[in-house]
């Protein structure tokens, strides 16, 4: 009896120190950064149907943003903004199917970082006068 006690221990004993080494391998990594999942997540930038976003970079000074009316309409009064770079109105108009980029003047991190922010696109359909804002988001590796 004692030795099938004492095998059970053995067994759990050796098992144990496995797991423990593995578990503090991943907390290693994961503290070191090799798990951050901000180096896997992908660039994207995506607007509401009817606004393509084509084409973005993002660099430490500039945020540029190639954007297409694909509404229907054309639109006047365009203003690209974002929260924390501020907004630029250059082009004003587009019609439908063109498309334009806008340079935002905008001081973010360093290069090699990703920069994650929402962007708002302001504009007014020529047709009907009426506003609309529409929201999206931006997620750039800086270059």
């Amino acid at each position: 009896m004692v030795k099938k006690s004492q095998a059970a221990m053995e067994f759990l004993m050796t098992y144990g120190w496995a797991i423990l080494v593995v578990l503090v391998a991943i907390g290693a990594l994961a503290y070191f950064g090799v798990l951050s999942p901000d180096k896997f997540l992908p660039s994207k930038c995506t607007l509401p149907s009817g606004i393509a976003c084509l084409d973005f970079t993002v660099t430490p000074i500039l945020m540029e943003i190639r954007i297409q009316n694909g509404l229907g309409y054309d639109m006047s009064a365009i203003s690209v903004s974002t929260a924390d770079c501020g907004s630029i109105n250059t082009p004003a108009t587009l019609a439908n199917g063109e498309a334009a980029t806008y340079a935002i003047t905008c001081p973010t991190p360093l290069v090699g970082t990703k920069y994650n922010g929402e962007i708002n696109v302001t504009y007014t359909l020529t047709e009907t006068g009426l506003t609309h804002t529409k929201g999206g988001s931006l997620t750039a590796k800086i270059e």
